[in-house]
């Protein structure tokens, strides 16, 4: 899982790095980024991500005690009523996207305004795609099958490419390209890919609107906090866009750039581990495997946190040369390199709880608990807008670098309330182990990054386009050092975590080693 979504987030780079090429860090681009607000509010008004991870531990319930055909008819249901509910959402979005451009992105120059209306339009019926997508990919990670859904995001990114190169320059107005590329690759990903392919998994869907089916009731119970609820993560993007409008052209852009960059990590552990993990979590809960559930999700979470404790250091560090040897191409300044990176060091403090958040919220989901994390994520989303509007005040003096610094703020808040709630309804969730980790692997994480920018610091600057390559060779070189002065660093200290890392990369960590050992974080 991990191995496909870093393919998706490779070419999720391209993709920005063709953007940054091509179009630079303006006005339009700006609009361009702005538009994805509109349907992304559409997608959470509706719960769009809750549907798919309430739908899976019912699915997966039904196909353990080997009732296939129950579990299809909840499927069926929640397609055909869900699918008519997006859709009149969709009609009535489009209707109404001019006051939903204006609440979403205030600051927007009135010239922008009109642009990101047009291309709100022409995003909108991906979500579409999108929501039953959800649907038809979480009966296949039911089934541990993950190859579909973890390539429909790389499709998603190369439509948009697509649009950038291809179709862009047939265009009375370019920038419309990234919008047509965008519903083009979304489409084909999430709905036409997995609706040719859904017969190799049993599928069985006849239209039905059994509302009153156990199941579709269950699913409903588990999402509909998610609709009443406001949380964190699916908002706090949408509520960046809006206040960096005040900030001057490019610099929704840049920051859009710099959390783009800081969810990489995200996307790959984070997101891979908890969606590989979901379906066992699933299964050992509804089988009433307590400890094997409470062993699986630590060892996750853990592996997790670990990971990205040094990538968090390192992202820091090397901020400029990152976003530099990605992004300072073609139109984009050096000058939107500066403004992007200060971003994303602000950014990187977060990326760690970030990491840990798909892997909890998993876990919640597991257990069917909603209302805990929506709880959690609505006191979160109270302080992160309250953040916000704090740290950009003038008198503060960071102008556009406190709305990064709110994310990151809240995404740790979030996690450590996460757990807790976790430890509150479970009694126990190895919570020393996972406080010492936090401890040692940051003070080791740092001291890496610190190795990491010395060594950086022996390759000069260069001229154009060497400048770039002085950037990947300090990235390059810098990291690796740092990467193994954090493992040796976590041994030396007794983490048992780095133990799994070195057996990894002796080629050692195997089954046998992961049932004689019953700590290994495999």
């Amino acid at each position: 899982m991990a191995s496909l979504i870093l393919l998706s987030r490779i070419l999720g780079q391209a993709r920005d790095t063709v953007i940054s090429t091509v179009f630079g860090s303006n006005l339009q681009v700006d609009a361009y980024r702005a538009a994805f607000s509109v349907p992304d509010l559409l997608f959470f008004l509706i719960a769009g991500g809750a549907l798919s991870s309430a739908f899976i531990p019912v699915f997966s319930e039904y196909i353990a005690k080997g009732d296939e055909e129950q579990a299809w008819k909840v499927y069926s249901t929640l397609t055909t009523f869900m699918g008519l509910v997006v859709l009149a959402f969709v009609v009535c979005a489009f209707i109404w996207t001019e006051p939903l451009v204006a609440l979403t992105a205030p600051g927007l120059p009135e010239e922008g305004k009109p642009l990101t209306v047009a291309m709100a339009r022409i995003l909108l019926p991906a979500q579409f795609g999108f929501f039953l997508g959800g649907l038809m990919f979480g009966t296949m990670n039911a089934r541990n099958h993950f190859l579909v859904p973890g390539l429909s995001p790389s499709l998603y990114n190369v439509g948009i490419i697509l649009g950038a190169l291809a179709l862009a320059p047939l265009l009375p107005l370019p920038v419309f390209g990234l919008a047509w590329g965008a519903l083009v690759g979304a489409l084909a990903g999430n709905l036409i890919v997995p609706v040719l392919l859904m017969h190799r998994f049993g599928a069985r869907y006849r239209a039905s609107l059994d509302l009153k089916h156990p199941g579709v009731l269950a699913v409903f119970r588990l999402m509909l906090p998610v609709v009443l609820g406001l949380s964190l993560p699916g908002v706090y993007a949408i509520v960046m866009r809006a206040f960096a409008s005040n900030f001057g052209e490019g610099i929704i852009n840049d920051l859009e750039l710099g959390n783009r960059l800081m969810q990489a990590p995200l996307g790959i552990f984070g997101q891979g581990f908890a969606i590989a993990v979901f379906p066992t979590l699933s299964t050992l809960y509804a089988l009433g495997k307590t400890d094997e559930f409470l062993s699986a999700l630590g060892k996750s979470l853990r592996s997790v946190v670990f990971i990205t404790l040094y990538i968090s250091a390192a992202m820091f560090v090397f901020s400029e040369d990152i976003v530099r040897v990605l992004n300072e191409y073609g139109k984009f300044t050096p000058e939107h390199t500066l403004l992007t990176a200060d971003g994303l060091r602000f950014f990187s403090i977060g990326v760690f709880a970030w990491c840990a958040h798909p892997v909890l919220m998993r876990a919640y989901f597991a257990i069917r608990d909603t209302l805990t994390p929506v709880i959690l994520g609505s006191v979160v989303s109270g302080l992160f807008f309250a953040l916000c509007w704090v740290l950009t005040q003038p008198g503060v003096g960071l102008g556009y670098l406190g709305l990064p610094l709110a994310t990151s703020v809240s995404a740790i808040v979030l996690m450590f309330g996460m757990v807790a709630g976790l430890r509150m309804r479970l009694g126990r969730v190895e919570g020393n182990r996972f406080l010492r980790l936090l401890v040692v692997g940051g003070a080791c994480a740092v001291s890496a990054s610190l190795i990491a920018w010395a060594v950086g610091l022996a390759i000069p600057d260069g001229r154009g386009y060497l400048n770039n390559l002085a950037s990947a060779l300090r990235v390059l070189f810098g990291g690796l050092a740092g990467v193994w002065g954090y493992l040796y660093l976590a041994r030396w200290l007794g983490l048992e975590e780095s133990a799994y890392a070195f057996r990894a990369i002796a080629g050692r960590g195997n089954a046998k080693d992961s049932h004689e050992n019953p700590d290994n974080p495999e």
